[in-house]
């Protein structure tokens, strides 16, 4: 069982990988309201549905990023 599946929610720097973007910018698009974002304590998280509806599939796995 592959656990990156299972995975509720990225960080904003996965998320930045995924949509081919800088970090900052991934920033000023939460910023902005494009990407819907929520907070854990002090870090910010993208979830699973969010980038599923932005990407229109299942996000890769952060091994599938960086090989």
């Amino acid at each position: 069982m592959n656990t990156s599946q299972h995975r509720l929610v990225y960080t904003i720097d996965e998320t930045a990988a995924m949509l081919g973007v800088g970090r900052s910018t991934a920033y000023e698009l939460i910023r902005t309201g494009d990407i819907t974002s929520i907070r854990i304590g002090k870090r910010r998280f993208v979830t699973r549905l969010t980038l599923e509806e932005i990407l229109g599939f299942r996000p890769p796995s952060p091994a599938e990023l960086h090989p």
